[in-house]
């Protein structure tokens, strides 16, 4: 082992090599118990189902919702479309709802946005914070009474979508598992290599999942798609280890051989990894949080497969090397001599021709319709949450709604506002606290002397005078005490709460009848102030007929803000809703796109610079999978098929980032063949030699994206799948047919290009009958430039690269040395 540790390279590298193959059983106890922690740790794994949590800090729709969640509370409801039905009905089962405990209202009425074509839809409001676990309990209490009914439900409680999603994802990881295991079985040279590969990435996928736990929360897209993509990217990793190991094992016993295969994978794998990491550490720059979220999910699974393949993998090698060698089949690759030929004889056909094509793909893909929301895409499924949300829009009129926040404590201002906004053209509705009905015909924020109150309650005005006095000694309003309280008012809403405290702390008494008023008064107020005033901001719905996603929507946020800063400081107004949502993303997608389309380039061409060290090829490269990309996304510019900007982002990326890794293995073939051989005969093997590794990868990945965007009801999942699928079979039939020939016509600019550091040359001076293989550049009784497999009878005065000289005799005359020359074989 010894001559074999000083022949083959790094003797460090073999020595530690030779401890994870010896010491194996080590480490699959080590991953054993990795695998058991993972199990429980995948529990602990948040998962976050809402994109604008992702977004920016700084962005409206954030802000806007971190002030609504720490001044306001928002109470769980659940809408409830029930189908044939009469009013009468109707009316019933609102009875038997707003009967049960811990529901505060159900609202039904005979207009046509709660009665219509039959059908009656209930908004059911609990009497609860919609953060609270007994919303879930009361939810699955309506969902029983109305289980007997043809109904749809809808609601924002629990994580319904998510889990829907989470049973696609299943599905599609279990036919993903089975394809790949149909590629393994065609691709490999033996049947127990199957289980091998298996067994690694097994490992590695259950790791990555419980380990996700570091992060705290991850995205429910991160969660969907994470398992699928770490296969599909990283699969190539196990493929190289297997390829080496079967190499040596034809030398080499089985120890020995995977040892060496280790050894010299080790470097080869980590550089084609650091292309595939290089894409995804884009994603880590972009605005929208999502990216930076999956894209560190992504590159922690990328790590653990590499982990998986160093550390695991020549163990399990070992423990199927009989099976292995048993279980040898024929090989259902075939050669394509074909590819190299044509690419050969196209060359200056294909190559021109691409350049035509990337350039007017580029400026098809710049008209991509990228949307910002689920309301202008159709996903291949739709799942029952869905199913429920679309029969409610069908059948009644859904107005878009949007949230405005602002400073409280001025109800004057607040209704000139609403009053502004209910005239304008584009809103059907606005509620607040300023415009909500109370009592005989007055809202809630309107100020009533005392006069108005002892009227409106049928209340002794000597009572409603104390009342008021109380008030403003309260209030440290002494003025109004001493000079007279006939013209002194009060909002309606803090009245009404001021009695009801005094009653409640025994400073006040009433009758039954009026105490039974108070307290449904007090009931209603409470509810609306806790939805609608906050200690420092106030917020009022504005419900408008507009799209939820269109130009004309987002000029529509922009004329609310306008409206708004008539009243209040600017800084201080904020609009939430699902349409401010996707127009915040909107703004934040102009920047990504630029980002990780910049960084992705820019850090798989330093990957590119070190493994070809030609400043040519990373250029030609990083050109045609650009191409490829630009060519993927004209499709739906071409088809006018929206397409969720997420789709864009990521696939980008990840498309940059490992299919890159099929132009690599082409291009490294080419090179490496290129030093002896023409360029015909090089593109031929170069091609047959690649094939079987491309064929393998980009199956993988293609049939993961396919699957994924055909398989699931969310559109981001469905825009990420299809433009993946899609863009895989791209960058496999451009590296296939278009690259050959880019490094045909290239190769002289690849060579000019190289910055490799050239080693002094040391001419060698040799006389006699000698044997050379090896590179020569000098005289051999004449100039030669050239790989000289010869005996050689003269002078020599010439540089050997890779040199084995062996000199036979000194005497160049010699007739004797005739024998000598037949024994070497010449």
């Amino acid at each position: 082992m010894a001559t074999q540790n000083s022949k083959n390279g790094n003797s460090v590298m073999v020595r530690i090599c030779a401890f994870i193959v010896d010491k194996r059983n080590l480490f699959f106890l080590i991953y054993a118990l990795l695998c058991i922690f993972s199990v429980i740790a995948r529990g602990w794994v948040g998962v976050e189902n809402d994109l604008a949590y992702y977004l920016p800090s700084d962005s409206e729709t954030r802000q806007g919702l971190d002030i609504m969640e720490e001044q306001f509370v928002t109470y769980g409801s659940v809408k409830v479309m029930v189908a044939n039905i009469s009013y009468e009905q109707a009316l019933f089962i609102k009875q038997d709802i707003e009967s049960m405990e811990g529901v505060f209202s159900c609202d039904v009425d005979d207009t046509s946005d709660h009665y219509n074509n039959g059908s009656a839809l209930f908004t059911i409001t609990f009497n609860y914070d919609e953060k609270e676990e007994i919303c879930l309990t009361l939810l699955d209490q309506v969902k029983n009474y109305f289980a007997d009914y043809d109904c749809y439900i809808s609601t924002t409680l629990g994580d319904i979508q998510a889990e829907l999603i989470d049973k696609e994802m299943n599905v599609i990881s279990v036919l993903v598992v089975i394809i790949v295991v149909l590629v393994l079985v065609l691709t490999s040279q033996a049947y127990a290599e199957v289980p091998v590969l298996l067994l690694t990435f097994g490992s590695a996928a259950i790791v990555q999942m419980g380990t996700n736990f570091l992060f705290g929360t991850i995205s429910f897209v991160s969660n969907s798609v994470t398992i699928v993509l770490q296969l599909a990217l990283s699969v190539d990793y196990a493929v190289i280890l297997l390829n080496r190991y079967k190499e040596e094992r034809e030398k080499l016993e089985a120890r020995e051989a995977c040892i060496l295969a280790l050894s010299k994978a080790i470097p080869e794998i980590s550089g084609s990894s650091l292309t595939t990491m290089g894409g995804l550490i884009a994603m880590l720059f972009m605005q929208f949080g999502i990216g930076k979220d999956m894209g560190m999910v992504l590159i922690k699974a990328i790590i653990l497969s590499l982990l998986s393949v160093f550390l695991l993998m020549p163990g399990i090698i070992m423990l199927f090397a009989t099976l292995m060698d048993n279980t040898k089949h024929k090989n259902f690759v075939p050669q394509i001599p074909f590819v190299g030929k044509f690419a050969y004889l196209s060359r200056y056909i294909i190559a021109p021709l691409f350049v035509v094509v990337i350039i007017v793909a580029q400026r098809i893909s710049s008209g991509t319709p990228y949307v910002y929301g689920y309301s202008r895409i159709t996903p291949p499924l739709i799942n029952d949450v869905q199913v429920a949300a679309n029969m409610q829009k069908e059948t009644f009129t859904a107005d878009n709604m949007m949230a405005l926040v602002f400073p409280s404590g001025d109800y004057d201002k607040e209704k000139l506002l609403i009053s502004e906004l209910e005239n304008h053209h584009n809103v059907t509705q606005v509620t607040g606290l300023a415009n909500t009905e109370a009592l005989g015909g007055y809202t809630l924020t309107d100020k009533l002397t005392p006069r108005q109150f002892s009227e409106l309650l049928d209340l002794d005005y000597e009572v409603a005078e104390l009342v008021y006095a109380g008030y403003a000694v309260n209030d440290s309003d002494y003025a109004k005490v001493v000079n007279g309280l006939v013209n002194y008012r009060v909002p309606l809403i803090d009245m009404f709460m001021y009695v009801y405290q005094e009653v409640s702390e025994g400073y006040v008494t009433l009758d039954e009848e009026l105490m039974k008023k108070l307290n449904d008064a007090d009931r209603m107020m409470n509810f609306g102030k806790k939805q609608l005033q906050g200690e420092d901001y106030s917020r009022i719905l504005v419900y408008t007929s507009l799209p939820e996603e269109s130009d004309e929507t987002f000029d529509f946020i922009k004329e609310l803000h306008k409206i708004t800063e008539k009243y209040y400081d600017e800084d201080k107004i904020f609009v939430v809703g699902e349409s401010v949502s996707q127009y915040d993303l909107k703004k934040c997608f102009s920047r990504d796109n630029t980002v990780t389309s910049v960084i992705s380039i820019l850090a798989v061409l330093v990957v590119l610079l070190f493994t070809f060290k030609s400043a040519g090829m990373p250029v030609l490269l990083i050109t045609v999978i650009q191409g490829c990309i630009w060519i993927n996304f004209s499709f739906p510019a071409i088809m006018h098929d929206n397409l969720f900007f997420l789709g864009y982002l990521i696939v980008s990326s990840i498309q940059m980032g490992a299919n890159i890794d099929y132009a690599i293995v082409i291009a490294g073939r080419y090179t490496e063949l290129r030093e002896t051989r023409g360029k015909r005969e090089a593109i031929i093997d170069t091609m047959n030699l690649s094939f079987p590794t491309i064929i393998t990868s980009g199956t993988m990945l293609a049939v993961a994206g396919i699957l994924i965007g055909n398989m699931t009801s969310d559109c981001a999942i469905y825009g990420i799948g299809k433009c993946l699928g899609r863009g895989t079979i791209i960058s496999i039939f451009v590296t296939m047919f278009v690259l050959p020939q880019i490094l045909l016509v290239g190769d002289k600019i690849i060579e000019l290009t190289a910055f490799v550091m050239n080693k002094p040359v040391q001419t060698k001076q040799l006389s006699g009958l000698m044997r050379i293989d090896g590179f020569v550049r000098g005289k051999i009784d004449g100039n030669v430039n050239g790989v000289v497999h010869a005996i050689v009878r003269g002078n020599i005065s010439a540089y050997i690269d890779n040199e084995d000289v062996k000199l036979l005799s000194e005497n160049a005359d010699d007739p004797s040395d005739t024998s000598i020359a037949e024994q070497e074989g010449v």
